[in-house]
């Protein structure tokens, strides 16, 4: 019998409750999620840019039936459970993000995050008090679904030259009590940085890797208080820098050696 739903639900929630630390594997598609698989990975994960790379749009301009489905994709390649960057929700309004989470589970996801970046030049990140009520309006929607349902919620402080820590923990832990399962703050600079994070909070922390020079150990992330590791769009990059090599090999010397790598 294949597995449900909900036993991938119950497998993700499990993951965040053991003593290691563990990597979820952002992919980009059929393929390299049963890769994923095939290599023991326990988790999958989608990247908003990657997604909006692969059908010629800037991340953040992918529509939500775009996104999710790319994510069913993804879903139905294993029987792994598979979380979606969903970036802000595809609306300012928490009934947006109420309707996004509603309709993830439709394509058989099992968790999401959700941002706080606008993708407002002018203000990039929503007010404090905006950016909480997405997350409740969030939770509140991940509540009714049929299955414990894991909301990752992010603020993108860091990543849109905002490196305020105080203002970054203080988001972190209002979403924590708003009843996020999971918190994440990309692009923390080191990992002093990294530890006061964790231990301002009480639910699992996930950190990107993929940042050169803001990526570290898995070793020094579980000494830091890291529950979760996500690749981001690094699995994306090396690929299109292998085929990038090829390519050039092929254009400029004439020969075909990468087809023996």
């Amino acid at each position: 019998m294949s597995i449900t739903q909900a036993d991938k639900a119950e497998v993700f929630t499990a993951l965040h409750r053991q003593h290691n630390t563990f990597i979820i594997a952002n992919v980009f598609d059929s393929t390299t999620a049963r890769m994923m698989a095939e290599l023991g990975y326990k988790a999958l994960a989608t990247s908003s840019w990657i997604q909006a790379n692969m059908i010629g749009k800037n991340d953040g301009q992918a529509t939500r039936d775009e996104a999710l489905a790319h994510a069913r994709v993804i879903v139905e390649a294993t029987d792994l459970p598979v979380s979606a960057d969903l970036v802000n929700g595809f609306g300012d309004a928490p009934e947006d993000v109420a309707t996004t989470i509603q309709t993830a589970c439709d394509v058989g996801l099992v968790g999401a995050s959700i941002e706080d970046a606008s993708g407002d030049p002018e203000n990039p990140i929503y007010s404090f008090n905006h950016a909480v009520e997405r997350i409740e309006a969030a939770v509140e929607a991940a509540k009714q679904l049929p299955f414990k349902f894991t909301l990752t919620a992010r603020t993108e402080n860091y990543m849109n030259n905002i490196n305020d820590l105080d203002d970054t923990i203080r988001r972190l832990q209002a979403f924590e009590a708003a009843g996020a399962d999971v918190l994440m703050a990309p692009g923390l600079p080191d990992l002093e940085t990294v530890s006061k994070v964790t231990r301002s909070l009480d639910k699992p922390v996930n950190f990107m890797a993929g940042i050169p020079g803001k990526s570290f150990s898995m070793t020094e992330l579980y000494f830091s208080g890291v529950k979760r590791v996500s690749l981001a769009t690094s699995l994306y990059n090396v690929a299109l820098g292998a085929v990038r090599d090829a390519a050039t090999e092929a254009i400029q010397k004439g020969t075909f050696a990468y087809i023996n790598g």
